[in-house]
């Protein structure tokens, strides 16, 4: 497949683009400066503007562009960031593929979004069929998705990633908590029992490419662990896949002095279900934290010679 990505750059869209070359996959990556190489085309969604002829004749978009959720406090200037950052690429990405007549028009959109979709689900477990919440990211998220709607107005299988948090070392989740957990100090947020969407990374890679080669599925999909766990679990199972002790735990109204507005959505309870995937056949290479986390913290081998 020709393959053109918006968000290549960033811890999800790097990965993806390596492991969909890996599999033989042209990729061809939007960037915001002069392009420099054959397989990059300049694009600036702030205006609006792509040139149709990059879309042309490709097999696929993949759009993995957002500035990160928890990067910073939740300040009304970062709030506007998060959703141009979103809303711009989205929608210039599909008004794009609209304009192409059909025998150039790609036929799939892979476009990201997050299970921040569904507000606080309390204990009630929810798949694709539940509605938007009334949280700012629920908000947001309904804006987002709602940016893909002309490319799919216009034919194109538009498939709406509905990402959890990632399980990797590196990643925005775990590498904050390594130090403070392996100091002894990981803690539970609150009492600990809201539950916690997630996936690890191998999976939410696998799970794209696998979205990628099927035609029959469209709409939502939630990118998460079949087995969600409460915040208590989650401390429980990295304390002992770093064999540390995680004793403590951080109130809600410390969590709120620290990082603001944000402490918010890290208190919510999201008991979110991969509905689609599983029945679509989809197979989980790590479906339990525990195992999640034991591989993402593995000792990576030291490269010798």
């Amino acid at each position: 497949m020709r393959i053109v990505m918006a968000g290549a750059s960033g811890f999800l869209g790097t990965r993806l683009a390596e492991r969909l070359r890996h599999s033989g996959h042209d990729i061809v990556r939007l960037v915001r400066r002069p392009s420099e190489r054959p397989d990059e085309a300049t694009w600036d969604p702030a205006q609006g503007r792509l040139d149709t002829a990059v879309l042309a004749g490709a097999d696929a978009v993949i759009n993995l562009s957002g500035a990160n959720v928890g990067d910073r406090r939740w300040t009304a200037a970062y709030k506007r960031v998060l959703r141009s950052s979103r809303i711009d690429t989205t929608d210039t990405l599909a008004r794009a593929i609209s304009k192409l007549p059909d025998a150039d028009r790609p036929r799939t959109l892979l476009q990201s979004s997050g299970v921040g979709w569904y507000g606080d689900t309390g204990d009630q477990a929810v798949t694709e069929e539940a509605p938007a919440g009334n949280t700012f990211l629920a908000d947001l998220c309904r804006v987002w998705e709602a940016a893909a709607r002309p490319a799919e107005d216009a034919g194109a299988r538009v498939v709406l990633l509905r990402t959890a948090p990632t399980i990797d070392a590196s990643g925005s989740l775990i590498k904050p908590l390594l130090l403070p957990f392996k100091l002894g100090a990981g803690a539970r947020i609150g009492g600990g029992r809201q539950w916690m969407a997630w996936i690890a990374l191998t999976d939410w890679l696998a799970a794209a490419e696998f979205l990628l080669g099927r035609d029959d599925v469209a709409g939502p999909v939630n990118l998460v662990s079949p087995k969600p766990v409460t915040n208590a679990e989650f401390t429980r199972d990295m304390a002992r896949v770093l064999r540390r002790p995680a004793l403590l735990a951080v109130p809600g109204p410390v969590l709120d002095l620290v990082i603001g507005e944000l402490a918010g959505e890290a208190q919510r309870s999201q008991r979110v279900l991969p509905g689609v995937l599983s029945n679509a056949g989809f197979e989980w290479a790590y479906p339990d934290m525990v195992d999640a986390l034991a591989a993402a913290l593995r000792p990576q081998p030291a490269v010798t010679g």
